[in-house]
């Protein structure tokens, strides 16, 4: 019988094979949303259909405003975190303005970014409805 040798190197090469199938494999099932990877770019879908008052923008001032504008503590005596006082604030023309950063209003959040782009239109989108307790 005859016996054949492999060569190590052949062996080795044998093992690699697979590997490197297995890793393009699973490389290629990798995938990234730019939606969430980069929120607010141009382009990007934002839906603006069905913004309320509970569902959206109370949500939006409670992680973003409310820790300077509570009752308790109201900065510029400005109130996010209840309907009557942001919309007192919303029927001055100011909180648009200061979530904006147009002239005219501090700019809010004080000395941080602008809100997402994607907020923005949400809130825009409220206001421009009248700004409805729903």
């Amino acid at each position: 019988m005859e016996r054949r040798i492999i060569n190590p190197g052949h062996r080795a090469f044998a093992k690699i094979i697979p590997l490197a199938f297995l890793l393009i494999f699973v490389n290629s099932c990798y995938y990234d949303n730019e939606e969430y990877l980069y929120p607010g770019l141009p382009g990007s879908e934002c839906d603006t259909t069905g913004v309320t008052w509970s569902g959206t923008v109370a949500p939006l001032m409670a992680s973003n405003c409310n820790a300077c504008h509570s009752p308790a503590s109201p900065s510029g005596n400005v109130v996010t975190s209840t309907y009557d006082g942001l919309k007192t604030a919303v029927n001055s023309g100011k909180f648009w303005k200061a979530i904006n950063h147009e002239a005219g209003a501090s700019p809010m959040p004080q000395g941080g970014n602008k809100l997402p782009a994607c907020d923005l239109k949400k809130i825009k989108a409220w206001i421009d409805a009248g700004a409805p307790q729903n």
